[in-house]
């Protein structure tokens, strides 16, 4: 019978249309990887793949194929997650992503209201990469997170913490730096920080300013970022800028003497929320929405 090691080996194949780069991305030799695709086919006893000279198809069997491994996987995965989040749930702890500057410096108010709340409890901080694939999928690792809003798909929930103005970020050499105001239309034109294609485009799309431009920018850096420490390397040189949320923005700059932060006036803001699977099952978590709703409340009242 197959293994579940053989269906990830087709399924990255699949996805990369070529042994190669499989093999690369799997870290595998391509002769091993080859090897476990045809004891693959010979299992089954169907041919999954046509090889060609500039890569790999499905053959209808493959196409068929390719969604129940798929499936298998994500089964797999959900089951593990599932496991994993109950044995955080049973041992007063809980996982929270982020994106960006960490919780305890973004957002004291609330991380460390529910800290005082539950001082007995085991809370770890993530740095998650930016959002990819589907938003149930990137948050399978923690109980929830707190970000700029990724795509809201069914059976995921969005608590906002507050909304705050666009910044740009760039380096203190750009420039643009030296400007006391900016306005969108000063730096539509300008370079962008690329971000990797498996980012989910409505979220990179947001950071680039594509909302107000109408499409993507007519100029990005050659390098992709899939994280915050990657923007920040592209960042580096004084090429490129992107836009984040104001309160990250001015931290950036805090923490880094390259980075200036430069407020966008008549940018659309940015949501920073709490963001979580409909299915999460850690006590905890009911527990810090509460909190946040209670800091939300209290400084309405300021």
């Amino acid at each position: 019978m197959f293994s579940q090691g053989q269906l990830r080996y087709f399924v990255t194949v699949a996805e990369e249309g070529q042994i190669t780069r499989a093999a690369k991305r799997l870290h595998l030799a391509q002769p091993a990887l080859s090897q476990a695709i045809a004891q693959l086919e010979g299992e089954l006893g169907v041919e999954l793949l046509v090889r060609h000279p500039r890569g790999v198809t499905l053959t209808d069997a493959g196409e068929a194929f390719l969604v129940k491994a798929r499936a298998v996987l994500a089964a797999e995965a959900e089951t593990a997650q599932t496991a994993l989040a109950l044995r955080r749930a049973a041992s007063d702890a809980i996982a929270i992503g982020f994106v960006g500057p960490p919780p305890s410096l973004g957002c004291p108010e609330l991380f460390g209201a529910f800290e005082r709340c539950h001082p007995h409890a085991r809370i770890s901080f993530l740095d998650l990469p930016f959002p990819c694939g589907h938003t149930a999928d990137w948050l399978a690792g923690v109980d929830i997170a707190f970000c700029h809003a990724p795509v809201l798909e069914p059976g995921i929930c969005v608590q906002l913490v507050r909304v705050e103005p666009r910044a740009l970020v760039a380096h203190r050499c750009h420039a643009l730096a030296s400007y006391r105001r900016l306005a969108v239309s000063d730096v539509l034109d300008q370079t962008f920080v690329s971000y990797h294609p498996d980012v989910q485009p409505a979220w990179a799309a947001f950071h680039s300013l594509d909302d107000h431009r109408g499409g993507p920018p007519g100029q990005l850096t050659g390098d992709h970022a899939l994280s915050t420490l990657q923007m920040l390397g592209i960042m580096s040189s004084p090429g490129a800028i992107t836009t984040v949320p104001l309160g990250d923005a001015m931290l950036a700059s805090q923490v880094l003497p390259d980075i200036v932060a430069l407020p966008l006036e008549d940018a659309a803001p940015a949501a920073v929320s709490l963001v979580w699977r409909e299915d999460a099952s850690n006590p905890l978590l009911e527990d810090l929405l509460d909190v946040a709703k209670r800091v939300a409340r209290d400084e309405d009242e300021l």
